[in-house]
């Protein structure tokens, strides 16, 4: 396959959205449209076969989407590279590198549920990377149907300014098309396979008093950032490219969302969709990268794209196959070469290019090069998720992405030897390819600890663990992940001496601890006349840091304490490093206990959506677990609850709602705050804690 250098004809998105809107049944219509598979396949693979982009056997089973997979395809004269992501809050860690790396995104909206909690979070993460969108409501063929109602819910919800670029020509069961409103003209879809597209000038009567007003609106939103079509508006001679340009100005600064619709799965609208994104989505030259100077001490510089200028590209997922690990590569400039040897600005460790692929799904498909602008793949590169390849003429890091805490934790045990080895193995694959998958060991009961975003996204490693590794574990309960914090100011006036034949310890600290909000751990120092020596304050801040890893309550880790030192006292023969960092942990432990220790857990904010005539039993089955219902919120016939509810108490949840209203609810939850722990449970832990430390 030739370089791709024109980059005016390159477009790089995301498909997000809220877990079953049909993220992964677009995605098989557009390679199906675009030429790049010959045959359309259902998510759930019931036929044998499944969407291409869920090419992992439990993604085919559970008719959902746990890897990003990347693609590439042509529309038009358009190279398009895709990316599409899951949607459950478990694997959100894959939607926000996904993001971080792309120029522009398709936010997918069911026509019938609209904007749902996780749509929240994802249009959340694309603000963070400052990503253009489009939004397309899909399933516009459901029962009850309507997508001039989530073009408004996408106002009010996300504070998007949302307008229609097309009307829909029927909805629920009558859905055949819609009428474009920039050309005024009325699209059908036929055929088995929606190919046949009719297009018309004649728009049909029933709708053309409202594709009169919504076109009317259309004009309005665009005009506001574009003068010539404002005045065009006024005369009433707006042209198709006036009116085409404005959009795209609007939805490149981000001040515009267009609102397709369609329906994936009945093949209505998705040719109309990538024509949206090559009209309206920015190309990689439209977007403005920037990086780090490392030789200019961290100075922020802005990238450019052209093929000639030295090599930046960031390695922002990573998959370890049969053949070795598969490197996901995004170029920011210059042109990345099979053969030659490139830099990584993290270790400054030289590797070679020994292939260099562009992915399609699972498949690859090899090149020889690639440039500023481009989404690829290298195979056999040792790099971690996040690392900067440079051609080593330049010393520039691309700026992380945002990682979220796991929540949850669980203990795994093999059983037995072989087990061993393959967990092992497959836990070290585990934690490099996805930073939100953590492992510990811990230190009182030597037990394997696995952290995680939620239940589904640990219960699919222990799953892969089986499959892919033969690695059969046990599991112990989950464990959520307490914090400790103090809820007061406690003084500290601790001295450290140790006498044992020769030199000795000695090393005073003074000061007090209080709770901090703004930071998890904060150290001021405010010694003045050299009652302790610069030289040993670094050792004081080390000695404090280094004992909110393990709180004394529950052995959790310690949050949002400040300390501050403001006397002391030194020796001049036995003060040293090591003692100022004994005399500050000693300092710890002798407060603690006076700053009133409170135990906090995690909060989350839970989304439960059903049947009204189940209302009473979806508020019971939250209040039954500590919720605070935040809002309530009802619309033709379903009823959507809000509430912050401990993570400890939504084990098992699924299951109570489902059995509790025939299977017809769903919900949705994800990582809100830390909330103070009720004194009861606090003490129902801290009896726990005694317990195995007498064990």
């Amino acid at each position: 396959m030739a370089m791709i250098t024109d980059l005016d004809h390159v477009r790089n998105i995301g498909i997000s959205a809220h877990i079953d809107s049909g993220k992964t049944t677009l995605t098989e219509r557009i390679l199906f449209y675009t030429n790049r598979i010959h045959a359309i396949h259902e998510v759930r693979g019931k036929d044998g076969v499944g969407a291409k982009m869920d090419s992992m056997e439990l993604e085919k089973e559970r008719g959902i989407t746990i890897q990003s997979a990347a693609t590439h395809c042509q529309w038009k004269d358009y190279h398009v590279n895709i990316i599409d992501t899951p949607g459950h809050v478990d694997f959100t860690v894959e939607v926000e590198r996904a993001l971080r790396v792309l120029d522009g995104a398709i936010l997918v909206l069911c026509s019938v549920a609209g904007v749902q909690s996780q749509s929240i979070t994802v249009d959340r993460q694309m603000k963070r990377y400052d990503v253009p969108r489009v939004a397309f409501v899909n399933k516009c063929d459901r029962s009850g149907a309507n997508p001039m109602k989530v073009t408004q819910q996408l106002c009010d919800k996300l504070g998007h300014n949302a307008v229609m670029v097309q009307y829909p020509i029927g909805l629920e069961d009558k859905h055949v098309g819609h009428v474009d409103l920039v050309t005024m003209k009325a699209r059908y879809y036929a055929g088995e396979n929606g190919q046949d597209i009719t297009e018309t000038d004649e728009i049909p009567a029933n709708i053309a008093d409202a594709v009169a007003e919504y076109r009317e609106k259309l004009i309005d939103a665009a005009s506001m950032f574009d003068e010539e079509l404002m005045e065009a508006a006024l005369e009433g001679e707006v042209s198709v490219d006036m009116l085409n340009n404005a959009i795209r100005a609007a939805t490149l600064s981000l001040e515009l969302t267009p609102v397709f619709c369609g329906s994936a799965y009945k093949n209505v609208g998705v040719q109309s969709l990538l024509d949206g994104v090559v009209s309206y989505l920015p190309n990689p030259k439209e977007v403005t990268n920037r990086g780090l100077d490392l030789s200019k001490d961290e100075e922020v510089v802005v990238l450019g794209h052209e093929p000639e200028k030295p090599l930046v590209a960031l390695a922002f997922k990573l998959e370890d196959g049969r053949y070795g690990q598969l490197t996901y590569v995004r170029i920011y400039q210059g042109t990345l070469r099979k053969g030659e040897f490139i830099h990584n600005m993290r270790d400054r460790k030289k590797v070679k290019v020994g292939r260099l692929v562009r992915m399609h799904s699972n498949e690859m498909e090899d090149i020889d090069e690639a440039c500023g602008g481009d989404l690829v793949a290298l195979f056999g590169v040792d790099c971690a998720s996040g690392d900067t390849f440079t051609d080593d003429t330049v010393q520039i890091a691309m700026t992380s992405m945002h990682i979220p805490e796991p929540v949850i934790n669980l203990m795994i045990r093999p059983v037995d030897n072989k087990a061993q080895i393959n967990m092992s193995k497959a836990l070290q694959r585990f934690t490099r390819e996805d930073p939100t998958f953590r492992v510990h060991i811990d230190e009182e009961s030597g037990e394997t600890i696995i952290s995680g975003m939620g239940e589904l996204h640990l219960e699919v490693y222990i799953e892969r663990m089986k499959r892919e590794y033969k690695a059969e574990v046990e599991t112990g309960a989950p464990q959520v992940a307490y914090r400790e914090t103090i809820s007061r100011q406690a003084e500290f006036n601790y001295t450290h001496k140790k006498q044992t034949g020769g030199s000795g310890q000695y090393g005073r600290v003074a000061g007090w601890m209080e709770p901090c909000e703004e930071h998890e751990f904060f150290f001021e120092s405010q010694i003045v006349g050299g009652s302790i020596p610069k030289e040993y304050v670094p050792s004081c801040e080390k000695g404090f840091r280094s004992m909110m890893d393990r709180g004394r309550m529950i052995g959790f880790p310690v949050v949002n304490v400040k300390f501050v030192i403001n006397d002391g006292q030194y020796h001049a023969v036995d003060s040293s490093d090591m003692a100022f960092q004994a005399a500050a942990r000693g300092a710890f432990r002798d407060a603690y206990e006076r700053a009133r220790p409170i135990i906090l857990e995690p909060i989350m904010n839970v989304s439960v959506e059903g049947p009204s005539e189940f209302q009473g039993t979806m508020v019971g089955s939250l209040n039954q677990r500590r919720g605070l219902i935040t809002g309530t919120t009802q619309e033709d016939g379903f009823v959507r609850i809000d509430a912050e509810v401990p993570l400890s108490e939504m084990f098992a949840y699924s299951n109570t709602l489902r059995s509790g209203t025939q299977g017809k609810a769903e919900f949705s939850m994800e990582f809100c705050k830390y909330g103070q722990v009720p004194s009861s449970i606090a003490e129902e832990l801290k009896e726990k804690f005694k317990d195995r430390k007498k064990g």
